[in-house]
């Protein structure tokens, strides 16, 4: 499966977070901690999910950019 998941810059660190998943977030000093670590935490939550016997949502968000001028 293939989630999207959104990057924020805060001031001293990045944030993610995967708007398929609630509650699945992660916080990292670089962009790219945060997408080695939000991996992880896709997968913990994943996990999580499965032995608690609930289900795993699909993925349903897709992400797009618009340019402006």
């Amino acid at each position: 499966m293939r989630y999207a998941i959104v990057i924020e810059k805060g001031q001293t660190s990045y944030g993610a977070y995967v708007p398929d998943l609630p509650g699945c977030v992660a916080v990292g000093e670089t962009i790219e901690e945060v997408r080695e670590l939000i991996h992880e935490a896709i997968e913990f939550h994943l996990e999580g999910l499965i032995e608690d016997g609930l289900s795993v949502p699909e993925p349903i968000s897709t992400c797009e950019y618009v340019e402006t001028h």
